[in-house]
């Protein structure tokens, strides 16, 4: 299934974080907290200005990005659970 966002919403898919501290314990799927980190796999051509003229988004398909820990609509599509949000859910891209 294809997804086209509208506006300046992103498609994000979250990237699991390890299973193992640094001391080599293995946290148990209970005690995990869903990541804040993901990749961008779609983008919206971006929202409408007060001047009319569409302000284009800042990130691009494939950028690894932090974003705020409730942001978005968590939705699944072919049994992939990805996470619909606004570009100003975004924190900052990973370099």
């Amino acid at each position: 299934m294809k997804i086209k966002p509208l506006n300046d919403r992103v498609l994000v898919v979250r990237i699991e974080e390890e299973q193992k501290t640094a001391g080599g314990i293995i946290i148990p799927d209970t005690a995990k907290e869903k990541p804040q980190e993901g990749k961008v796999v779609a983008v919206g051509p971006g929202k409408i200005g007060d001047d009319g003229k569409r302000v284009p988004v800042e990130v691009k398909e494939g950028d690894r990005v932090l974003f705020s820990k409730y942001a978005g609509t968590e939705i699944k599509i072919d049994g992939v659970e990805h996470v619909f949000m606004r570009e100003d859910d975004i924190l900052g891209v990973l370099e």
